[in-house]
């Protein structure tokens, strides 16, 4: 899989280099392939941002500079990811649907975000734009969110974790329920003692009692 960003801030992306995603890259499972939005720039200044037609606070990010940067990136492949607090939630099924592809392109917006026509016109020449949300608020820019999604999705890819079975049992994999309560030795700590049925050796009845915890959890 090959993920590129796009950002006026490509420091922000140093953690790709760390753990699983650091160990994905050595093994060549991902690429992934940083860009600072300012080297598109023509002026200056490097100025990446204007007025809003229409009035009101803030600036927002030019097309035509977020255009030369993205025609150097897309292929009939790519699927552009335009992140804005206005997108879809993403989700575990989200996360499942891009591990499947191939090229992904993330486009990290500042200000108030990147030109809307920018989407519009990708879309329009029959490439995969995608807006989304990583949830209800709003953060100084989308290079957190891409943070957030590179490393949901990239772990699902086969060879990243080392103990493909994670995948199986983890949160949100199996009827959106969240991960029963786990735990380790010592057998009690603080006074507070791990549940005895974890202790009895009756895998049966601990399946249960797991599948029964996830469920509390999804309904609290």
């Amino acid at each position: 899989m090959k993920i590129d960003a796009v950002t006026i801030f490509p420091d922000y992306f140093a953690p790709l280099q760390l753990s699983l995603l650091g160990k994905a890259q050595e093994r060549g499972i991902v690429e992934f392939g940083i860009h600072d939005l300012r080297d598109f720039t023509t002026d200056n200044h490097h100025s990446v941002d204007d007025t809003p037609y229409g009035g009101g606070a803030g600036m927002v990010m030019k097309p035509e500079i977020w255009g030369a940067a993205l025609d150097t990136l897309m292929t009939p492949q790519t699927d552009l990811i335009i992140l804005t607090p206005a997108g879809r939630r993403f989700d575990q099924r989200m996360a499942e649907s891009f591990a499947g592809s191939t090229h992904m392109v993330f486009a990290c917006g500042r200000y108030e975000g990147i030109d809307a026509r920018v989407g519009e016109y990708y879309a329009s020449k029959n490439f995969r734009v995608h807006e989304v949300s990583i949830g209800d608020y709003v953060l100084g820019g989308g290079e957190v969110a891409s943070l957030v999604m590179i490393e949901a999705i990239t772990r699902l890819l086969p060879g990243v974790l080392g103990n493909p079975d994670s995948l199986v049992e983890e949160s949100h994999a199996t009827d959106g329920f969240l991960e029963y309560p786990n735990y380790t030795k010592p057998p009690t700590w603080r006074e507070i003692p791990v549940p005895e049925i974890l202790r009895s050796g009756n895998h049966a009845a601990i399946a249960t009692w797991r599948s029964d915890e996830a469920a509390k959890r999804a309904h609290k």
